[in-house]
Order: C-alpha cells, then structure tokens, then sequence
C-alpha cells in the first residue's frame, strides 16, 4: 500500500511512513533501521508492539538507542525483560519466558478501546487476546482502506502461527476461547485488510476470521463437549434476570446490569473476562475486556467487595466510557488505598472511588433506589446491594455464599478477615428484607424459599458454636496472628519518615518495632493503649521490611517500606 511496507525479519516488521518519518509496528532483530533510507525515511519516532515476545521485540534496546518511543501492551508490561521463571515442576505453559532478554525502561502502554495519536497517524487499540494474554490489534486508515496490524493473532486464512502458543494453563482451553472472541470482535470492526506478523496479508478479512474462530471452537468441543461455546456468548454476552436485570455471561465473577428506561445501564461489579483469563494471580492473567458491554450505555458501576474479580475493570471502564465508580462506605477505602491492607486478591492498582454509598441508606438512580448493606464474611469489607426491579426484590450478595444444588454453603477465607459471627448477622439480613432473588458472584441466580433462608442461619449459627469449640480461649482465633500493621505497603522518598500502627489483639503487654540497621524507629517499645494500638515513627535508610515483636507472642506481623 502506498506509504506502507513490510519488512522481513524475526517477526514482519511493516514501515508506516509520513513524510521523512515513520512508525513502525513491532521490532523484530531491529535490522529495519539499517535499511531505512532504502523507504525514504530518516528517524523511526514510534513503534507499537503488538505483543511481548522475543521475535516481536529482541532488538528493541536500538529503537529506544535511537530515540524511538516504545509502546507496549499494558497487561504486558511486566513481561519486557522479566527474569524467567523456575521449570521444575512447572504446570504453567503460557510462553511468558519467550520475552525480552534484558529489562527496558522506558517503554509507554498503549490506550486499549481508544484512538490516540502515534507520530502522525491515528491509531486505534483493540485488544485481542489469543496468541498471548495481553496480545494487541492496531487499526489504521490508510489511503481510505482500514487497515488491522495483527501480530499473531491469525497466520492466513483461518489459521494460526503458533497452535501451541494459544495453550495457556494445563489442560485448558482459554487461549482457544480468547481467539475466538478476538476473531469475532476484530471482524466486527470490518477492517479491509489484516496484516499478521507472521503470514501474507489477508484481503479478505472477514471470512478468513470466521473460519479461525470455527476451528478454535471445534477443539474445545473435542475438549470439553457441550460446555462452552464461545461464539454463542459472543453473541449473545447476557443471561436476562428480568427483563430490566441481566448478568454477564462472559466474566470470571458474575457482572450485573441494572437497565433504566432512559437506556443507561449500572453495573454491579466489574472484573476480568472469563475468556481472557489464565491460572495466575499475575496481572496480565487476569485482562478486562470490554467487548461485552458495548451494546449497553453504562452510566455507573456499583461493588459488592475490594476482590480483583470483582473489581480489576474498573480503571479501564471509567477511562474508555466515563463511568462513575460507586462503592458502599466500608468497601471505598480499600479500593482507594489498597496498599494499606494485608488482605487477598487486591488489585494492583488505587481505585479513585466517584461516589461513596452509604450503609443502609436509599441512594437513587434514575427510576430505582439501591441500599447497601454491611455484609462482613466472605470479607469483612463487603456489602450488599439491594433494588427493586420488576416487581423483585433483588440482593446483590458478591461472594458471600456459594450455591450447591439449591443449598447456600457459607463461603468465607480466614485471612479476609472472617469473623464466626459474620454469617449469623447475614443470614439475619435476608430475613429481615426478605429478598425475591439473591444473586452472587459465581452462581446462578437464587429465589430462597423460607426454607433455605432457615437453613442458612442455622449453618451459621452452628460454624459459630464450631470456632468456640475448637479455638483455644487465650490464642488467635480467626485472625490468625497476634498484630497488624497499617499500611501494610508505603512508598516514600529518601529522608521522609512514615508512620506505623500496629494493632494488636488482647493479651499483647508490649510492642516493639524491628527495622533493619541503619534505620531509625521512634518510640523503642510501647504498651498498647485503649485502642490497642502503637504507632512508630520510621525513617529508613532504604527500601526493607519492618517487624512487629509483641510480648509474650514474640515477632508477629510484617510490613514493607519502599524508598524512592
């Protein structure tokens, strides 16, 4: 195409050229740079990696030489230059270790579901993941003709470069999964041509995607018979609750739908996508995509709970369609200063809560009234959200049960913060407001009969008589440690001093704080107050852990202090 060329090396390297400069998409060994004259070009200001591994990139180190600005897959970044992990006794078989050899700052992220400018072109970021977890699409209107640059996402004409690649977890099928939804969300966008990395390009588009997308969904019904058609949930991405309420299909925890009459729509909870998700707790395994939800005006999303599956979407929806962020008064702090807490399942980054909802108080939106309601267990920091729509009384639990056959099974984790009494005061909740339909975060819909709502105190009340007959009346109970220390994480700059408090649980006479040399920490020791709690004054000497050594339980709790 005129102004556009492709360069053959480790990976197809495809020159855009405006004027005397040009973009480039993906690196390969860099050898382009030797040949740029040849084209009409004198600088490279930008190239845009598709994805991170070692074909696409291995000569990057000479674009950023050569004053190029580097831009990469956000839910990738991490993986440029991370060292390899161990292989003994290895059950992970996504390709992370095939990535840039030597880290590279730097590097910039590019702005999924926007347009942005990239040296002079517009360029918008779809991502598409399949041959890698974080893998992007870029389109481009080139001399009137919309233009897709693929990377490895399809080879030709229903085909891939590398089957193997698209195996990310032992005996699962998720790679498959998320190049089908790739396959059908980039043909969506009607692009005139795709040019893959590795492969001619393809100038039937359309039909060469549909025909990859059949055949990834014809081995995971070798795989899995029945269980998962990927292509019917792209289609069709929501289960209707009623008519004004539906849930998301395609997401790892349940997503809601509350739909006005005006057509915008509140989410309740918002996390990562099912089909682009691997067996990690790392962040490019757990991606948001957004393919789902563009049918629906979404105006606002409401959480139940601070978990990363609940919650790991919100950054990207807020930053693609403006949609506020609600959440209830005991869950927003976390959110917003997650690195305070020693909890599980946090996501990575703050959250800038929009709108903090309070307990047990009516909060309008167009024609419904939501009420949040503390429902400590699951976590101690979660809510339920409770509407009227269509006629039903609907409660928004997050993960505070799971549902077996019809029996709700009390679902708690001890370092969450679970407390025995918890579950007592939730089941008395649903009593009490007597809901139509109890929804959560990884089951089906649930109309509790009286029945069941009986059944679930008294399983509650018998895990309370079950904590005080197996705890030892002067140990730990659930909280499982003697002290706390808040923020569990701080960042500060050289020279700054941060405060720490330790909270301690009874029994505790004396609390000191164990920094490494060179650090200052002021008071030497203290005994708890009222509050049961000390607070210290530390001023490190560089990055480090801290320790709280409590008498008579010895050194309990842990805290990490990092100096910029």
């Amino acid at each position: 195409m005129p102004g556009v060329f492709a360069f053959r090396d480790t990976c197809t390297v495809y020159v855009l050229r405006s004027g005397r400069d040009a973009v480039l998409v993906d690196f390969g060994s860099g050898a382009v740079l030797d040949r740029l004259a040849e084209l009409g070009v004198d600088r490279v200001t930008d190239v845009l990696v598709t994805h991170h591994h070692r074909d696409q990139v291995q000569g990057l180190a000479r674009a950023a030489a050569a004053g190029a600005r580097i831009h990469v897959p956000p839910t990738e970044l991490e993986l440029f230059g991370r060292p390899p992990r161990s292989t003994w006794n290895d059950y992970d078989l996504r390709e992370d270790r095939f990535s840039l050899v030597d880290p590279l700052p730097g590097l910039q992220t590019v702005a999924e579901y926007r347009t942005k400018r990239v040296g002079g072109l517009a360029v918008y970021t779809l991502p598409t993941p399949g041959h890698t977890l974080g893998s992007e699409t870029y389109l481009v209107e080139i001399d009137g003709r919309r233009v897709a640059f693929t990377g490895d996402l399809i080879y030709g004409d229903g085909q891939v470069w590398s089957p193997a690649s698209l195996q990310w977890t032992y005996s699962g099928v998720e790679g498959w999964a998320a190049t089908i939804v790739s396959c059908h969300t980039l043909a969506a966008r009607e692009p005139d041509m795709l040019l893959p990395s590795h492969g001619d390009a393809i100038h039937e588009p359309g039909p060469a995607l549909v025909r990859l997308a059949a055949r990834m969904q014809e081995l995971i019904e070798l795989r899995l018979p029945g269980e998962w058609n990927v292509a019917e949930r792209v289609r069709e991405p929501f289960a209707q609750v009623t008519p004004h309420f539906l849930r998301n299909r395609t997401m790892f925890a349940n997503s809601y739908a509350l739909v006005s009459e005006s057509g915008r729509a509140l989410l309740v909870d918002f996390g990562y996508d099912v089909t682009s998700t691997a067996s990690s707790t790392e962040r490019a395994a757990r991606r948001t995509l957004l393919w789902s939800i563009e049918a629906l005006d979404v105006e606002a999303v409401i959480v139940t709970h601070y978990h990363d599956d609940h919650v790991a979407g919100l950054n990207l929806l807020r930053d693609v369609t403006g949609a506020e962020v609600w959440a209830p008064a005991n869950v927003a702090p976390i959110l917003e200063e997650p690195e305070r807490y020693d909890l599980p399942c946090l996501w990575f980054d703050p959250i800038q809560v929009d709108r903090t909802i309070p307990l047990e108080s009516p909060t309008r939106w167009h024609e419904y009234e939501l009420t949040a309601y503390a429902l400590p267990g699951h976590t101690r920091y979660a809510a339920a959200i409770g509407v009227e729509v269509d006629g039903k009384r609907v409660l928004a639990t997050g993960d505070q049960q799971t549902n077996d056959d019809g029996r709700s099974i009390l679902n708690y984790q001890y370092r969450n913060r679970f407390s025995p009494h918890d579950f007592v005061r939730s089941a008395e909740l649903y009593r009490r407001i007597r809901p139509d339909m109890i929804v959560g975060g990884h089951w089906l819909p649930l109309e509790p009969t009286a029945a069941q709502l009986d059944a679930l105190l008294a399983d509650a009340q018998r895990t309370v008589q079950l904590h005080e007959e197996l705890a030892a009346p002067d140990g730990f109970g659930t909280d499982g440690f003697a002290a706390r220390i808040e923020p569990y994480r701080s960042q500060i700059e050289a020279g700054a001093t941060v405060e720490l408090e330790v909270a301690v649980a009874g029994g505790v006479t004396d609390v000191r704080l164990l920094v490494p040399e060179g650090w200052s920490v002021a008071p030497e020791h203290a005994a708890p107050g009222e509050s049961g709690a000390v607070v210290f004054r530390v001023t490190p000497s560089g990055s480090g852990r801290v320790i709280a050594d409590v008498s008579p339980f010895g050194q309990q709790a842990d805290a990490f202090v990092e100096v910029r």
